[in-house]
């Protein structure tokens, strides 16, 4: 058992924030997190947060996990001191959002998923092909998981296989990804060395990523943090509160951030 203190983090927006789709409520302000193999029990009381592991694992995995070495408390700074009338109001409403340090394949496959999909129905798929694909395995805690399937046990099957896993026609995607990765035509610690610009053209190259899906995987596996998906949500809130355009140079290295904060209220501000 871990315990440390955390501000700006808030386990529910996180978990609902588009950007990852293993996290499980699992009690009152408590969520079973499953990520690079390994489940995570972490439960949180205002700032105070207790988590199933020890403290080498915080240090080594999930301490990078749940960006710790980023500033948030400069960033809230930042958008307070300025005039930015709308982003105000979405940190004021998202203000525990962070961006996750992810695996990166993961995250490829995430997102191929996610095009022309909602976050009910990217949680269902990834949970399909992990229980199809994935290695079973069980916590220190007891608790059961899958392992994200490796590119390796994708690489193999039929272009249409994992429609049976509700991908529809994502299938060819993932599976066209797996075997470029599985083969090493893709190799992703090269990609995971380069720049933001590198590594997004680098991405672009795979079957069927697009700008907005480079941008997530870039965002949310290589943490850009200057990447900035537009999809529907975000392309609306530009031509509503930005229409000269969003003050990219004011947030540069950080405008993902600005992105995600914007986005979740985007997505849940309605909820109020």
């Amino acid at each position: 058992m871990y315990k440390t203190k955390i501000d700006n983090l808030d386990l529910k927006q996180i978990a609902d924030s588009g950007q990852c789709f293993r996290w499980k409520n699992t009690g009152e302000n408590e969520y079973t997190v499953v990520a690079f193999d390994r489940a995570l029990r972490i439960k949180q009381d205002g700032n105070e947060f207790e988590l199933d592991c020890d403290e080498a694992d915080w240090n080594n995995i999930w301490k990078s996990y749940l960006d710790m070495d980023t500033d948030y408390a400069g960033i809230a700074k930042l958008i307070a001191d300025g005039d930015d009338a709308h982003l105000k109001e979405a940190y004021a409403y998202g203000s525990g959002v962070r961006i996750l340090r992810q695996d990166l394949w993961e995250m490829i496959v995430t997102f191929l998923i996610s095009q022309q999909n909602n976050i009910v129905r990217i949680r269902r798929c990834i949970k399909n092909i992990c229980e199809t694909y994935g290695t079973a395995k069980t916590a220190s805690n007891g608790v059961c998981y899958y392992a994200f399937p490796t590119a390796q046990a994708l690489a193999g099957l039929e272009e249409d296989a994992l429609m049976a896993c509700n991908l529809g026609y994502r299938s060819k995607y993932v599976v066209r990804a797996a075997k470029a990765v599985s083969s090493g035509e893709v190799d992703l610690a090269w990609i995971s060395s380069l720049n933001y610009q590198k590594a997004r053209a680098e991405l672009l190259k795979l079957f069927g990523v697009g700008e907005k899906v480079a941008d997530c995987i870039c965002l949310f596996a290589l943490h850009h943090l200057n990447a900035f998906p537009v999809d529907t949500h975000i392309r609306q809130v530009m031509e509503q509160h930005y229409k000269r355009g969003f003050p990219n140079r004011r947030y540069k290295g950080i405008r993902g951030i600005m992105q995600q904060y914007i986005f979740y209220y985007e997505l849940h501000g309605s909820e109020k």
